[in-house]
């Protein structure tokens, strides 16, 4: 089995690791803005129902993490179930 291979593989699982790790962070920047606007929405403009806007944009950040949550968490199970064809995992296999 060729080592540089190998390597490449593990390089790319890592790779593939950090972009979930920064899809995730990206989700929780987009929620932190929704979450900052709902917050300084009623200083900024003088609307009568900003209560009902500053609802909206609390409950889209919330909505927003949580669909960055489970995105991340689905793709890190993905990850993890790929880690198994990395190497000689086809000799394993016929050992068996």
């Amino acid at each position: 089995m060729n080592k540089d291979l190998i390597l490449r593989e593990k390089l790319a699982l890592q790779r593939t690791i950090l972009a979930n790790q920064t899809t995730l962070l990206s989700f929780v920047r987009t929620a932190l803005y929704f979450l900052v606007a709902g917050l300084s929405i009623r200083n900024l403009l003088k609307i009568e129902n900003s209560f009902l806007l500053e609802i909206l944009l609390f409950s889209s950040s919330l909505l927003i993490l949580l669909l960055g949550l489970r995105n991340y968490l689905s793709q890190q199970r993905k990850i993890k179930d790929s880690e198994k064809h990395i190497g000689d995992y086809q000799m394993e296999y016929l050992a068996k």
